[in-house]
Formats: structure tokens, C-alpha cells, sequence
């Protein structure tokens, strides 16, 4: 399997560990404050890119989806107000980013809907052909082999199931990306430091979208690992992009 630029971008630069242990240690840092930080950092917009994402499930009327990279449970508890399915299994490979999701399913009494689990995009330890839908809202940069967790995903699926990923993306209009370059640069790595006391963090974000596969390129790979039925949407003046591949 081919490896690609941000399948080597890591937080913790002078880390002897994996792509992968770094990445759940981040997130396991950042975990008490990652919901107030998506929702400050985004001015809200993340909600709306969230339910965009879901929407692309709708005629597909999926009854047990997977949300990998599940983090705190937002897309999880999004899709049972839009789809209601009978199952839904949030995996990430944060434990501290799992708690935080469990104590808002059980707020909300969605504990018969959603199971959450300690798990490994590139190890789903779970039949195959199992899920008529997986979703994974920005996580796929975070893989440590971008192909392998696909592969993953696409046999965990039913025939005819969907992935749908929601991801960053970078803006193409000269005057807006240039704002946006500026702003994920300086403001959102100031901030992270600032409320969450770990700057690596918000500076891995910038870096790994910057290194990301987006687009077109995107799309060749899915097609290449055997999706079908493949397109993207992008959104926010390119801010994000949902793409959507079937078994």
C-alpha cells in the first residue's frame, strides 16, 4: 500500500512513538476542552459541516452504521435525530475523547443506540460486511496508513454501504485561503495553546490538512482502494469537503 505525505505528519515531532500512539496521546490531552475549541475555532460552522455530512446518508436510510474516529460522539448523536437508525458503534482510539462522548449519550438516554469503543481504523475488530454506513468526520488524516484504514472501512461494509468522510480541505479563491492560511498559522495555534495548553496540537491540525490528499486526489484513492459510486462536495468556500464512496 502506497504511503502518502501526511500519513508522516505527527504531533509530538521529537516522539519515539507511532503516528497512531501520538495521536491518541493528543487527544487524550486535549479531549476537556476539544468540543468548546471546534465550536470557538469554527464560529459554529462545525455543527452545520456535521449535518451536511449526515444528509448525504438520507436516501440510503441506513439502519447500523459505524462512526469511526467517533472522538466525542457529535456525529454519532447527530445521526440519530436525522436518521434514526437502529445501531450505531462510535469507535476512536482516544479513551479520554470516549468518556466525554459516554457522558453525553447517557445525558440523552441514547445508550440503547449507541455502543462506543476503544478501536483502530486500521484493525476493526468487527465481521465483516457488518454496517450499511460508516461515517468518519476529520479523522482520516489522523490514519496512520491512510490506505489500510479504508480498506477497513470498505470491508466492514455491506454491500452497496456508503462511507461518507468530512474533512478539511483547503480554500482555492487566492484572497480567502490566504485569510484562512493566516488564521489556522497564527490564530488557531495561539488559541490552542491558550485554552487547551497544548499548542502541538492546533499546529498538527494546520500541518496535516496542508499535507492532506484532498479533492480529486482524494477521490483516486478511494477508487483505487475499490469504492464506487464516488463523488465530494466542497463546502465553506472550500473550508471542508464530504466525500461519499459505495461498497
Amino acid at each position: 500500500m502506497d504511503k502518502y505525505s501526511h500519513d508522516e505528519v505527527v504531533p509530538f515531532k521529537d516522539s519515539g512513538q507511532s503516528k497512531k500512539q501520538q495521536v491518541a496521546e493528543m487527544f487524550n490531552k486535549i479531549a476537556f476542552r476539544y468540543d468548546f475549541l471546534n465550536r470557538f475555532l469554527s464560529a459554529g460552522i462545525d455543527i452545520y459541516w456535521r449535518k451536511r455530512a449526515i444528509k448525504e446518508l438520507n436516501a440510503a436510510n441506513p439502519q447500523i452504521i459505524l462512526d469511526m474516529a467517533t472522538g466525542t460522539a457529535d456525529v454519532a448523536i447527530m445521526m440519530t435525530k436525522y436518521l434514526h437508525p437502529k445501531k450505531i458503534i462510535g469507535m476512536d482510539i482516544s479513551e479520554a475523547m470516549l468518556q466525554i462522548g459516554e457522558n453525553k449519550i447517557t445525558k440523552l438516554k441514547l445508550n440503547d443506540i449507541i455502543e462506543l469503543q476503544t478501536g483502530d481504523s486500521e484493525a476493526i475488530n468487527l465481521p465483516d460486511e457488518t454496517f450499511d454506513a460508516v461515517t468518519v468526520a476529520f479523522g482520516v488524516r489522523n490514519f496512520e496508513n491512510l490506505e489500510k484504514g479504508l480498506s477497513e472501512i470498505l470491508r466492514v461494509l455491506k454491500p452497496t454501504g456508503k462511507l461518507v468522510v468530512l474533512e478539511f480541505s483547503k480554500p482555492k479563491q487566492p484572497f480567502f485561503r490566504m485569510f484562512y492560511n493566516s488564521y489556522m498559522s497564527l490564530a488557531a495555534t495561539g488559541i490552542g495553546k491558550w485554552v487547551a495548553k497544548n499548542r502541538e496540537a492546533y499546529e498538527y491540525l494546520h500541518e496535516s490538512v496542508n499535507a492532506f490528499p484532498e479533492g480529486k486526489n482524494f477521490a483516486d484513492i478511494l477508487s483505487k482502494i475499490g469504492y464506487r459510486n464516488i463523488y465530494f462536495k466542497k463546502l465553506s468556500l472550500g473550508i471542508c469537503t464530504i466525500y461519499c464512496g459505495s461498497k
